[in-house]
């Protein structure tokens, strides 16, 4: 058995389709209006966002990117903090990792 997709509820469709885009490779397979979008990863994952006008998950909720290296976790994080996104460095808990808050109202987090 394979997970094949996640759905996501958003405020904001287009903003957290390019978050995605943008920092974690994802590609757009289809979008409807701004109200849906699918993406996919390279390794099969399909991950849809749904609009919706109040988004709440629990405080613990997050989607994961894991990398292979830590080089990889502190670029991703200095690409962020680059380009101004307010994201805490990375630091050894579980793993080499950190935490962002996506547009669209949930967490990600990176580690390896």
């Amino acid at each position: 058995m394979k997970l094949n997709h996640i759905n996501l509820t958003v405020t904001d469709v287009n903003a957290a389709r390019e978050f995605l885009e943008k920092y974690f490779g994802l590609q757009t397979k289809s979008t409807y209006s701004d109200s849906f979008a699918v993406l996919l990863d390279d390794k099969g994952l399909l991950l849809a966002l749904m609009k919706g006008k109040q988004v709440s998950y629990p405080k613990s909720f997050h989607i994961g990117f894991e990398q292979e290296s830590e080089d990889q976790v502190n670029e991703i994080n200095r690409h962020l903090r680059n380009d101004g996104v307010d994201v805490k460095p990375p630091k050894r808990a579980h793993r080499w990792t950190f935490y962002v808050k996506a547009p669209g109202g949930f967490t990600i987090e990176v580690f390896s």
